[in-house]
């Protein structure tokens, strides 16, 4: 069916490009690199589009992969999925404002000593 298209795509896209890249992204943070908050928005972003992506195609397909018990529902899938778009989320916000602040000290005017 296309939604399993879908998902062999989306988890091929996962397994040989975010995988290596947020590999990449923990070791620019254990160095210091100034690439670490560019490649932690990059990563997340490609993580919560992911995420939407899954609950958009579950949503379209009328939530037939998920079980219809309300307990199941709203914790197993909701829940416990919805943890892969608060963390993503978390970090872009976290990536926008040391970018944020990193732009604004660069754009700062500088006062030449006499």
């Amino acid at each position: 069916s296309r939604s399993d298209d879908f998902m062999v795509v989306m988890e091929t896209v996962t397994a040989w490009a975010w995988g290596p890249l947020s590999f990449l992204t923990f070791l620019t943070f254990l160095w210091r690199h100034p690439t670490r908050y560019i490649l932690q928005l990059i990563v997340s972003l490609g993580q919560l589009y992911g995420d939407v992506l899954y609950f958009a195609t579950e949503a379209r397909a009328g939530w037939s992969h998920s079980d219809p018990r309300p307990f199941y529902f709203w914790v197993y899938f909701v829940g416990l999925n919805g943890i892969w778009v608060l963390v993503p989320g978390t970090l872009i916000a976290d990536a926008c404002r040391h970018l944020a602040t990193a732009q604004h000290a660069l754009d700062r005017p500088r006062h030449k000593a006499h």
